[in-house]
């Protein structure tokens, strides 16, 4: 599990083949009141967490990466922000748990490298003629109905 005020890892695979580690001097935390559990506490402590990384601006990707991140996370990104929110916990220390894990899934999600594109295929010469015996078929079934006289 990853504690919260160090660096953040985001773990190997495809994108980042040594994975990712974002400095703890690049995410910013917010914490406001939570509207969720909590009990008489819940009006008192500040356990929601809003947990602020700038991708464009971070020293811990590649060019590449940085692109990559930059334009799959683009619907998410507020004033170039990624801002993620975590307030389901009682507790502020959970609650910036499972913030850094939320963005490091995020990240590690943006990182990976695009598919193969479709190579574009025709219909074989059978089911082009099993979908012409098929229309056909129920062309006349539709025109036998035209031709029987109403009950």
């Amino acid at each position: 599990m990853d504690t919260p005020g160090r660096d953040l890892r985001v773990p190997p695979q495809p994108g980042a083949r040594h994975g990712v580690t974002i400095p703890a001097s690049e995410l910013v935390e917010r914490f406001s009141r939570s509207s969720g559990p909590g009990g008489q506490g819940v009006n008192t402590t500040d356990s929601r967490v809003e947990l602020l990384f700038d991708p464009g601006a971070s020293t811990a990707f590649s060019d590449t990466q940085r692109e990559r991140v930059l334009a799959r996370l683009a619907g998410r990104l507020v004033g170039r922000r990624l801002s993620v929110v975590a307030s389901g916990e009682r507790s502020q220390l959970r609650n910036r748990e499972a913030a850094r894990a939320r963005l490091a899934a995020l990240l590690s999600e943006a990182l990976m490298p695009p598919g193969p594109l479709r190579r574009a295929t025709r219909p074989t010469r059978g089911s082009q003629v099993r979908r012409l015996e098929s229309k056909k078929r129920r062309g006349e079934t539709k025109a036998a109905r035209r031709r029987l006289p109403p009950p």
